[in-house]
């Protein structure tokens, strides 16, 4: 399995959009190198699963501190990231063994895009971590060093928030590898948090039956999702969660645009049988009457009267009535061929 050189960016970042720490987590948290969805819909069942998701954590820890529970926040982030750290090389372990003993492929194959994804998963572990860390230091520093900390742990956090969001959807780029390993990392680790907090007893300050509902919610949600993500993936495509990727058939891309459509040959129009001294179209260059000469007529022309004066009738040759010169006969008399 080949994967195509491209740069992580792909330029995409530059010094404005520094300012914007979201905008640099949605380039940073999604390279170039992540394969494009080949489900659209099931996209948008991921971001309204993430922003409900969010929307109801929220929720919840306000409601239970009675205000925005900052620090809660943290440290459900922290324990998240740490089993994001663990179970995430954990699982592609286990799926490479699957692979490999399918055969069709080896696991040096598989090695490049695995590296990228590795570095995905550090990235995002590291900004979690460094802003946690933060945030706990600045309570002991002076008031200047505090202000100067507390901002670039402020600018963190959001680039933290905006890179769960973007890694919820591709999950670490593990595409890369195999088109079904982002649904399986995410069903895996979602029920893996679930559980711990059942056994744990946190049921985020609500009752034993809304603490099971809230929190058994997430899980049951993201497994629905995989499910249909995979499926779908099995049947338009053929691509299998336990077949190696070599083996997997290559997904026909989009194909080029058809050019416009030429308009149709017509060919000259006029007299196909017509002289060469009139052209279908006219002459390009009509010849020019001598000086002090009237200028040639047009073809199709007829003469008209002057104004005031009956056109002529009879002989075209005829003089008019009254000429003072009528005609006086033959000229030239009675030849051989006379009347």
């Amino acid at each position: 399995m080949t994967v195509p050189q491209r740069s992580w960016t792909g330029g995409r970042l530059t010094a404005k959009t520094f300012l914007k720490p979201y905008k640099v987590a949605w380039v940073m948290f999604h390279p170039t190198w992540i394969p494009d969805s080949l489900d659209p819909s099931v996209e948008s069942l991921k971001r309204a699963r993430v922003i409900a998701g969010a929307v109801a954590a929220l929720g919840v820890y306000t409601y239970v501190e009675g205000g925005f529970a900052f620090t809660e926040v943290l440290g459900n982030a922290m324990a998240a990231s740490m089993v994001l750290l663990f179970l995430t090389p954990i699982t592609a372990g286990v799926m490479l063994w699957v692979w490999r003993r399918s055969g069709g492929g080896t696991v040096a194959q598989l090695r490049e895009p695995l590296v990228k994804a590795l570095k995905l998963l550090l990235l995002f572990v590291g900004s979690v971590v460094t802003t946690v860390l933060l945030f706990t230091l600045s309570t002991s520093l002076p008031t200047l060093v505090r202000l100067v900390v507390t901002l670039a742990a402020l600018w963190l956090a959001f680039f933290a928030m905006a890179g769960a969001i973007r890694i919820t959807g591709n999950f670490f780029g593990t595409a890369v590898v195999h088109r079904c390993l982002p649904p399986l990392l995410a069903t895996v680790t979602s029920w893996l948090m679930a559980l711990f907090d059942l056994f744990s007893g946190d049921l985020h300050g609500l009752s034993l039956a809304m603490g099971i509902l809230f929190i058994l919610g997430a899980p049951v949600t993201v497994t629905a999702i995989s499910l249909l993500e995979m499926r779908r993936l099995r049947s338009r495509y053929g691509i299998r969660l336990g077949a190696h990727p070599a083996t997997l058939p290559r997904i026909p891309g989009t194909p080029p645009p058809m050019p416009p459509t030429a308009p149709p040959y017509v060919p000259q129009q006029g007299n196909p049988y017509g002289t060469p001294h009139t052209p279908p179209y006219g002459h390009p260059y009509p010849p020019q009457p001598a000086p002090g000469h009237a200028p040639h007529p047009a073809p199709g022309y007829v003469p008209q009267p002057a104004p005031g004066h009956p056109p002529h009738q009879g002989h075209p040759y005829a003089p008019p009535p009254g000429a003072p010169y009528p005609p006086q006969g033959n000229p030239y008399g009675q030849g051989p061929y006379g009347p």
